[in-house]
């Protein structure tokens, strides 16, 4: 409804746009434009990033409409997805189909054509990572879904920076790090209070193939390891004592939500993993944020 006031859209296109997870878009869209902004020491051509950007927001449009289509079985099990257009038949199947195909295809073109066939076939292979090899295998395959496909969710910053620079770099490397090892305590913080709707829905989500006992220590130890992972474009040169600084004190405040799912029982569990879930997707902005920061202050 929000969506429809603020946009004017009629509601069969604000359906379509919701196929699209726009939300989760942007926030991929931001990393990528921050692998754009690092990949050179001065600002890029302001048109290739628009068209770069455009090109992967497509195509991101597209795999999470791919997502929608593939887990309509699960969703209509889950309060969380339940309302989804695909759900509430005010999308058909081949609807979703052809607008997930015509939104990936416009996308890969365009950055073929106009950027480079590098970032296209980067691209594409995010899509299929996340599309086939995640959603329509690995989530209801293991409970390390989340880990293993997270690294196609890790892509963006890379495939802003080759969008760029026209070759994978070790420090587009690192920022594709960060993500990925970040991911982990990310979900699985949203995975811890919506345990009973995973394991109504029959997705081997870790807290109900292990345990919530067992999730909470993963949360925990992963929070650590996207600290130390944080770290390195310092150690290694890509950012400087401004983003040592800030990303300092962030991480004092993710250890610390990320303490409290490890340490709560119950419903104080159930709260901490919400307020760590929702920090969390700050805290992968603020990082690349600080990033950027650090980067245009040593200009």
């Amino acid at each position: 409804m929000a969506i429809n006031q603020t946009l004017n859209f009629s509601p069969g296109v604000a359906d379509y746009w919701q196929l699209g997870k726009p939300r989760v878009v942007l926030v991929m869209l931001v990393c990528a434009l921050v692998g754009m902004l690092l990949a050179e020491p001065q600002l890029p051509d302001p048109g290739r990033m628009i068209i770069a950007l455009l090109g992967i927001g497509l195509v991101s449009m597209g795999a999470a409409a791919f997502n929608h289509l593939l887990d309509q079985r699960f969703d209509r099990l889950m309060a969380r997805t339940r309302k989804r257009p695909l759900v509430q038949s005010r999308i058909s199947p081949w609807q979703a189909a052809l607008y997930a195909a015509l939104l990936s295809v416009t996308g890969l073109w365009l950055l073929a054509e106009w950027i480079n066939e590098l970032t296209a076939w980067l691209t594409a292979a995010a899509l299929l990572g996340y599309a086939l090899v995640y959603t329509a295998f690995l989530k209801h395959a293991t409970p390390q879904n989340i880990t293993i496909g997270g690294l196609a969710g890790a892509a963006p910053p890379l495939l802003g920076w080759t969008a760029i620079s026209g070759s994978v770099d070790g420090n587009a490397l690192l920022l594709v790090m960060i993500i990925f090892a970040w991911t982990p305590s990310h979900f699985w913080a949203l995975a811890i209070y919506r345990c009973e709707e995973y394991r109504q829905a029959g997705v081997p989500m870790l807290p109900v193939t292990h345990g919530l006992a067992f999730t909470r220590l993963q949360v925990w130890l992963y929070a650590w390891v996207t600290l130390a992972t944080s770290l390195l474009p310092y150690v290694f040169g890509l950012s400087g004592l401004v983003y040592l600084l800030l990303i300092s004190v962030l991480n004092l405040r993710w250890l610390w939500l990320n303490y409290a799912v490890y340490q709560h029982q119950g419903k104080k569990l159930m709260r901490a993993s919400q307020r760590a879930f929702w920090f969390s997707i700050r805290y992968i902005l603020y990082c690349f944020l600080f990033l950027l920061i650090d980067h245009f202050i040593a200009l």
